[in-house]
């Protein structure tokens, strides 16, 4: 008897007699680019960085600010003592003095109190637009945007993580899954040959013992099925939070067919400026380059123009006024402590340059490696298959030596076994490949 490896070139699907529902690797990941916290909170940042930007762009426009205040003071703010006498002339006083009655020479004579603005209201609305700040408003707004370019490449590279770790749990329920399948059939195998002996052992030509063999057998694989069934069943658990499905009733579809390695390989050097790493790094060296051009920017003088409208009684009279000014500002003590921020500035440009160097290297260097784990995975899965056909072989020999009374039931029973264990090779073997697969593919940035 032949017994065919269920790995076989098809799409394979999974069912119960209950409908559930089935997904492919495509439609998982998905789900999981939609539903999974990691991404969300991806999103999340986008968003701040795209209302970063919109805030940076308001430093265009005029800044507009309006103050109002009211007092009542216990005394007057302004007070002073007026003395008549000192602001008459002499001819004038005697001229007074002659015409005046007694007790208002006498007022005369007297210091006056004089208090102001004991109480008051002011108001005023001013409107100042930058018209020169060093480069700092224009940078600033460079940088913001090269925030949002930053938060997308991170969400790009969130999804390609999610959708590696989802496809990752994809494979390794298909192993699962294909081992239980293997054991079905091992258990249906095993079942053919215990009525064989135990029809043996009635009419007398077998030993009990061949019966007992097989049984123990039997209950083995009995306790391997228990161990993946609940596997899976975490498995599914864990893929279930990951693509926020609402239960684990689901089954996974799959294309077994196994691409050549030669249709998967790139061309490393090209490859590269596609990584989203590579880009984000790119980014990096771009924004240490605008953050030195605004620390420069912050040792230049500032100039800006503004108009304003003011109110005030101070003097228990209704008063306003509008006036139009600039202000030019200029950092002189600040050139120097601004200098070694600049050059500060620049060794930072200098280390994002040769950190997007190095990591380039490594990058290619990675791409490499998993191309090289691609082709081991690949010559290990053909050794594979060719293991299962020498088993199969060797298993119906020994099934047709049992048979003619050549050979023991332990024989039999070992050449099952090694059957079974070349076909979960195998299953380890095509499992193996599809996860170095994608590992080359994120390493490539495809």
């Amino acid at each position: 008897m032949r017994l065919f490896f269920s790995l076989g070139i098809g799409v394979l699907c999974f069912s119960l007699a209950v409908a559930q529902p089935s997904y492919t690797v495509e439609q998982l990941c998905d789900l999981a680019r939609h539903n999974n916290y990691a991404v969300t909170a991806a999103h999340h940042n986008i968003e701040e960085a795209q209302l970063q930007r919109k805030e940076a762009f308001t430093n265009y426009f005029p800044n507009v600010s309006a103050t109002g205040m009211w007092f009542n003071a216990n005394k007057g703010m302004a007070e002073t003592t007026i003395n008549p006498q000192e602001f008459i002339p002499q001819e004038l006083g005697m001229a007074l003095a002659q015409s005046l009655p007694p007790e208002s020479l006498a007022a005369l004579a007297r210091p006056i109190e004089v208090s102001m603005m004991k109480n008051g209201t002011i108001a005023s609305v001013t409107a100042v637009q930058p018209v020169f700040a060093g480069g700092r408003i224009i940078n600033g707004n460079r940088l913001a945007r090269l925030g949002e370019d930053v938060s997308l490449l991170q969400l790009e590279m969130k999804e390609k993580e999610v959708e590696m770790t989802i496809e990752q749990y994809f494979w390794q329920l298909a192993s699962l899954q294909e081992k239980l399948k293997t054991i079905k059939v091992a258990q249906t195998y095993l079942d053919t040959i215990f009525r064989d002996a135990d029809l043996a052992v009635k009419v007398g030509v077998a030993m009990r013992n061949d019966v007992l063999q097989v049984q123990l057998r039997q209950n083995d694989l009995e306790s391997q099925k228990m161990k993946l069934n609940n596997a899976i069943r975490v498995v599914k658990m864990l893929m279930s939070q990951y693509c926020g499905l609402n239960d684990t009733t689901f089954v996974i579809a799959y294309d077994t067919q196994i691409i050549p390695p030669a249709s998967l390989r790139q061309n490393h050097e090209l490859a590269l400026a596609g990584t989203p790493e590579y880009r984000l790094m790119c980014k990096q060296v771009e924004a240490a380059k605008l953050q030195e051009r605004i620390t420069w920017g912050e040792n230049l003088p500032s100039v800006a123009v503004g108009a304003g409208y003011n109110y005030h009684n101070l003097l228990d009279r209704n008063h306003s006024f509008a006036m139009v000014f600039a202000t030019v500002s200029i950092p002189i003590s600040g050139w120097w402590s601004g200098s070694h921020a600049t050059n500060r500035s620049k060794i930072e440009i200098t280390k994002a340059q040769e950190q997007l160097d190095n990591n380039s290297q490594l990058l290619i260097i990675n791409m490499e490696s998993a191309w090289n784990g691609v082709e081991e995975a690949y010559n290990q899965l053909q050794l594979a298959q060719l293991s299962i056909e020498q088993a199969s072989e060797n298993l119906r020999l020994n099934k047709d030596y049992y048979n003619a009374g050549i050979s023991k039931m332990s024989d039999l029973l070992e050449a099952q076994l090694l059957y079974q264990q070349a076909c979960d090779r195998r299953t380890d073997a095509f499992i193996d490949y599809q996860n170095k697969a994608l590992e080359y593919r994120h390493a490539t940035g495809d």
